[in-house]
């Protein structure tokens, strides 16, 4: 009888927390659909309304948000596979080779975890006008590519591969892209799947570097092309939460395409009773 109520308790719980987690996706959905003066209503409205086309318009008209979305996923999509193989191939080196300086050259990388990214924007900046890539889409991509938190995530990843199992390979003959490529990196998929999402995430929700590399009104990215429909005197919130709306479609497609190789990786270590 206890563990009864104790199971109906817990249920009940789990089911306000999750609504209490939906509830602001939902107000974002009909705020997408509502006009600009009905998102200040008292009560605010709870069911969506018919202003989605105008939204998705001024949009589109203002922001160029069709082009600017495009912009948005190639350029997260292509620094999710260069980082992601820069960092699966740094976490690989730091784990598994012996190289003399490599605990010092890894402690050295982690100080870049607590290095402000404000400190960096004036050197790269100057460094990106050097190299004439201003409003270009190599000069959002290249600066982040080693990026501190994914090796690490690798290295500690990489460092649950046995020792003996790379040896017998290279006893065997295979050679060490083949080995890299064959043994190493089956069982990392669940890493490789958690490094993705955050790589993805980190590129698209990227505000601040953008904004100062990227001067184009087609070549922005959708967080900087939202902060441009702020104006000073007149702002049409109901585009931006449309735009917003939109704007966590690929995300959660990421996530969803991605969440049964990482849900597999946490689950890995259960043990079947």
């Amino acid at each position: 009888m206890k563990a009864t109520a104790r199971g109906i308790t817990l249920t009940w719980g789990l089911a306000l927390a999750l609504a209490a987690v939906l509830l602001p996706f939902y107000w974002l959905v009909v705020a997408a659909t509502r006009g600009n003066d009905d998102l200040f209503d008292s009560p605010p409205p709870l069911l969506p309304g018919g202003h989605l086309g105008a939204n998705l318009s001024t949009l589109q008209q203002d922001a160029h948000f069709g082009r600017v979305v495009l912009n948005s996923l190639l350029i997260a999509g292509i620094y999710t596979l260069c980082a992601g193989t820069v960092c699966t191939l740094a976490g690989y080196a730091f784990a598994k080779y012996r190289f003399k300086g490599r605990d010092g050259l890894f402690a050295l990388l982690m100080l870049g975890l607590v290095v402000p990214a404000q400190v960096t924007l004036v050197p790269l900046f100057q460094l990106m006008a050097d190299l004439r890539w201003l409003d270009t889409y190599q000069a959002v991509i290249l600066p982040n590519l080693a990026l501190p938190f994914g090796i690490f995530l690798m290295r500690q990843s990489m460092g649950a591969v046995p020792d003996e199992l790379l040896d017998s390979g290279r006893i065997d003959g295979c050679g060490e892209l083949r080995l890299f490529l064959r043994v190493v990196l089956p069982p990392m998929r669940p890493a490789l799947a958690a490094l993705a999402i955050f790589l993805f995430l980190f590129q698209w929700n990227d505000f601040v570097w953008p904004l100062i590399v990227l001067r184009d009104s087609t070549a922005l990215t959708v967080p900087v092309a939202l902060a441009s429909l702020k104006g000073v005197t007149d702002t049409d919130y109901g585009a931006i939460l449309a735009g917003t709306a939109v704007a966590a479609i690929p995300m959660a497609v990421v996530f969803l395409a991605l969440q049964r190789h990482f849900v597999s990786g946490l689950l890995a270590g259960a043990v079947k009773e």
